[in-house]
């Protein structure tokens, strides 16, 4: 169907002797567990003494790509995340598969798997997109597109919302003062005011986090949001991911992420695949002289907001970064905040810029925590969960689409063949929806769908099978 898929090349290396079958049959348990598929492979590749060896070769064949080799001295000159000792005194590289995986260029999407005699590492064949984001699908579009692409609730922001940022407009001649929407974050989770930070959007908090903090080791938990990846790769520091699989529902295993990583980041509930995380979970991967940043964008969307750790004091190193933009419709004020411990907050403050958060934006936090709107978004949450269990049991009637995990957030992650061909039907049928392949961990099956009101969902499934049936023609 001509889908567009995210190109690989698996790193592999492997004993004298190491059989065909080996070879084969651990490259597809890694490609399966991480919801990929062998027609996105391109290319084996490995180290130049090995390009003859016949399980290798084999294997390549049997995959229908080219064995790639390398130069041993070529591949020792590549920083691995999970290096050896012993294979670097033998061969000059810490992995042969992670270090030829990534030696054209890519980024790692699957660390070191090893068999009794095999190993293969997982990369792009090119670096994902990380500054690929849900607007792009929309831009330049006029209003013509429902917009399924955009995690921003829908007929938001609110008019009374509207009336308070408007009457705020006489003020603009002085500069900003915090102090007042700082104390109503506070008050909202409990907190005393020195654990809070103001922010223009979460993503700017991203940007402090990776400049303030120092980190040595930083771990992303892929597939998520790619703009705390963006903005580590940009500080220049380098990033390893824990990526999850589709295989196990997108769900965190805590004794994944290394031991001695110093900085972890992960999504809860998580953008693109809608998972929610336990905390319990979450709170386990707090160590000493570690910072957990746990991204709760989408946690007012949840009702309840069960498994938020914000305002909790009990995990160490604990940074929670949250949104007033996804439910208020106020993505283009920019405006989120930052908790976490007063040394941390001062560090991340330290990196600011005077007066980050404007005063519409600052009036906007006042009145989006008090009592009444907080009440108004647990109303919405629950609309939402309601509308996302009409999308959910809609795209069930459909052979060809896969829901992976149980979806707890605003919006859908689903798996299709022909993908990108389908998004480009509902894009002529007047819907907009997300490709997936910018995230780490996932490719070109993916899409990712808002969730809307019943009548929306109603018209996108109509388009979804018409735009099915025309893509399998």
């Amino acid at each position: 169907m001509g889908d567009y898929v995210t190109r690989l090349v698996v790193g592999v290396g492997g004993r004298a002797g190491v059989s065909v079958a080996e070879v084969c049959a651990l490259i597809e348990e890694t490609l399966r567990g991480a919801g990929l598929t062998a027609e996105a492979v391109a290319a084996l590749a490995t180290v130049e003494a090995k390009t003859a060896e016949p399980g290798l070769v084999g294997a390549a064949e049997r995959f229908g790509v080219p064995l790639v080799g390398h130069p041993a001295e070529e591949l020792a000159l590549i920083s691995v995340p999970h290096p050896s000792g012993a294979v670097r005194e033998a061969v000059g590289t810490g992995s042969v598969a992670e270090a030829a995986a990534l030696a054209g260029g890519g980024e790692l999407l699957v660390p070191k798997r090893r068999s009794m005699a095999a190993t293969c590492a997982v990369a792009t064949l090119q670096p994902h997109d990380l500054r690929h984001h849900g607007d792009a699908e929309v831009l330049d579009a006029g209003g013509s597109l429902v917009d399924l692409a955009v995690n921003v609730r829908a007929d938001t922001p609110p008019a009374w919302l509207k009336e308070r940022i408007a009457a705020c407009l006489g003020d603009l001649a002085a500069y900003p003062d915090g102090r007042a929407a700082r104390a109503a974050v506070a008050r909202r989770h409990g907190l005393p005011a020195e654990r809070v930070l103001l922010t223009a959007g979460a993503a700017e908090a991203f940007v402090l986090i990776a400049r303030a903090l120092d980190a040595v080791r930083p771990v992303v938990v892929h597939p998520q949001f790619t703009e705390p990846e963006a903005a580590l790769r940009d500080a220049g520091h380098r990033v390893e991911r824990v990526v999850l699989t589709a295989a196990d529902g997108f769900r965190l295993d805590p004794a994944a992420v290394p031991e001695d990583a110093d900085l972890v980041v992960i999504g809860n509930p998580t953008n693109p695949t809608s998972v929610l995380h336990p905390a319990a979970g979450l709170a386990a991967l707090a160590r000493p002289g570690r910072i957990l940043v746990v991204d709760e964008a989408f946690m007012d969307a949840v009702p309840g907001e069960r498994e938020a750790l914000a305002g909790r004091l009990d995990v160490p190193g604990l940074v929670v970064l949250r949104s007033l933009t996804k439910t208020w419709g106020l993505a283009g004020l920019r405006i989120g905040y930052v908790l976490a411990e007063p040394e941390v907050i001062a560090k991340l403050a330290a990196a600011q810029p005077l007066w980050p958060v404007s005063t519409p934006a600052l009036v906007a936090a006042e009145a989006c925590l008090e009592p009444a709107a907080l009440a108004e978004a647990e109303a919405a949450a629950g609309r939402i969960a309601v509308d996302r269990a009409h999308l959910l049991a809609g795209l069930a009637e459909f052979d060809e689409i896969t829901v992976v995990g149980e979806a707890e957030g605003p919006f859908v992650l689903i798996r299709v063949e022909g993908a990108m061909e389908v998004r480009t039907r509902l894009r002529a049928l007047g819907f907009a929806v997300r490709r997936g392949d910018t995230f780490p961990g996932l490719d070109g099956s993916w899409l990712r769908l808002a969730v809307r009101d019943r009548a929306t969902t109603g018209r996108l499934l109509q388009a979804l099978d018409h735009a099915l049936a025309l893509a399998g023609r």
